[in-house]
């Protein structure tokens, strides 16, 4: 008996020990091996970038358990990769901001230019990632009081359909017993949703898209917001004000505007703002895109080099460590993550200022793909992209098999295109896939209930001819 009693603790032991197991795992409670797993079923190959991009992930997580003293001399160490477009760079950083918990966001060096000029100011990518951290703490934080806001959403969309009766010097307490009971009913039917269609009267103002200024913005686009939201104010004021108006909308679209205000009303945005500039200074992470077309062969040639290397030196102050203002409050940069990324075709990674590059001490090269790489994109990946067309033409009820033959197939054309065109790495599997299946998914509306079998005979008649005219194949593939 006591044996018994054992194995049935030891089992249930076992089945909790599987349910966290199951729980998926937060960016802080990774290894560096499960961050590199994390990333194989999504990018194929580039196992050295994988694995320089999970140890500086470790390593903030590390430098959190560190004591006081030491943790605010441990540095990031920024990283940047080199690499032919297609091949994973911006793949990588889309799904370090699946995993990650902390501020994430992704910016094109391309879009900021030098103090002095028209655009946006590089002080500005900070900005972002501190917006990005006070939306992911408020959902945290509303989340925490989802119970209590699903509740206050439910009484007052039930307050629009069975309005409260006002006390009168008589009160009927029959009338008021049947007007709880009605309540009720109608509460078992707004859950079951039997009610999402009716139309409720709401103050429009609920309607009305937030808007928001900052005076600290510093670029020609935050000014023009800034300008657009001053004059929907006045607007309103000139108006009279949206608030006694009503409209009707459907008890969804209620309950959907009801549960924003309410979730916001239950945060506490102070403690909210306080958070997220802690999770901004010392867990954010900015990924700058497209590095290389900041970079000038000679700089003193042309104005636009200027420019470029203008914004290259703006930039030096933000990784290095620098305090920006927000309108959260200021923000220091000493400890903020930054991963480059740049094709570097034309120019290479020693045409960025020196103190540019001393800002990014870990360099990584990915490798341009081979055709064996295309074959397991095409097949290995969760969001597979023959998985994504199978999906695709299933909703029109066309069942799509694709062989391996013909699936290696492609992925030789995909590798021969780019060996004699430009080299655009895996996106050439997009054009190629297009193409193969450009009769079939115009006509997979007319073909309802088939299976269709993608073999190797099928690719090569539909695409032979064109990778065989190399200027054909130039402009299709």
């Amino acid at each position: 008996m006591m044996a018994d009693q054992i194995a049935v603790n030891e089992e249930k032991v076992l089945s909790v020990q599987d349910d966290i197991n199951r729980k998926p795992l937060s960016l802080d409670e990774m290894v560096p091996s499960q961050i590199v797993s994390e990333l194989n079923k999504y990018v194929i190959g580039q196992e050295k970038a994988k694995r320089t991009i999970a140890v500086a992930l470790r390593n903030r997580t590390r430098r959190k358990r560190l004591p006081d003293k030491i943790r605010e001399e441990v540095y990031p160490k920024n990283i940047i990769m080199i690499g032919p477009t297609g091949v994973g760079k911006t793949e990588i950083a889309r799904r370090i901001a699946r995993l990650s918990n902390a501020p994430f966001i992704k910016v094109e060096a391309t879009k900021y230019t030098e103090v002095g000029y028209v655009g946006r100011d590089v002080e500005s990518m900070v900005r972002d990632l501190m917006g990005s951290a006070v939306s992911m703490v408020r959902r945290e934080l509303a989340a925490a009081n989802a119970k209590a806001v699903e509740e206050r959403v439910e009484e007052r969309i039930l307050d629009l359909l069975i309005p409260n009766v006002g006390s009168t010097a008589n009160t009927d307490v029959q009338f008021d017993n049947a007007r709880i009971s009605a309540r009720e009913q109608i509460r078992a039917q707004l859950r079951a949703g039997l009610l999402d269609n009716t139309e409720v009267e709401i103050p429009s103002q609920l309607m009305r898209p937030k808007v928001g200024i900052e005076l600290m913005g510093g670029s020609m686009d935050d000014i023009q917001n800034a300008m657009n939201s001053l004059g929907s104010i006045f607007q309103n004021a000139t108006q009279g004000g949206p608030r006694n108006r009503k409209r009707k909308v459907p008890v969804k679209r209620a309950r959907e505007l009801f549960t924003e205000e309410e979730s916001e009303r239950s945060v506490d945005q102070e403690k909210a703002n306080e958070i997220a500039k802690e999770r901004t200074e010392q867990m954010g992470i900015i990924f700058i895109d497209e590095i290389d077309k900041i970079a000038g062969k000679n700089s003193s040639s042309s104005s636009p080099d200027v420019s470029r290397e203008g914004v290259q030196r703006d930039i030096l102050p933000i990784v290095e460590g620098t305090k920006v203002t927000t309108k959260w409050g200021v923000i220091d940069t000493s400890h903020i993550l930054f991963i480059a990324a740049g094709a570097f075709h034309v120019s290479k990674p020693s045409d960025l200022i020196p103190e540019l590059q001393g800002r990014f001490p870990l360099r990584v090269e990915l490798e341009a793909l081979s055709a064996d790489d295309f074959f397991r994109i095409l097949k290995e990946p969760e969001n597979a992209i023959t998985l994504q067309y199978k999906e695709l033409l299933k909703t029109e009820g066309v069942d799509v098999i694709f062989t391996d033959e013909a699936v290696h197939r492609i992925s030789e054309i995909a590798y021969e295109v780019n060996s004699t065109t430009e080299n655009i790495g895996a996106r050439r599997l997009y054009t190629i896939m297009e193409t193969l299946l450009d009769d079939l998914s115009f006509n997979a509306s007319e073909m309802g209930g088939q299976t269709v079998e993608i073999t190797k005979e099928y690719v090569n008649e539909r695409l032979s001819n064109v990778v065989k005219d190399q200027d054909l194949s130039r402009y299709i593939l």
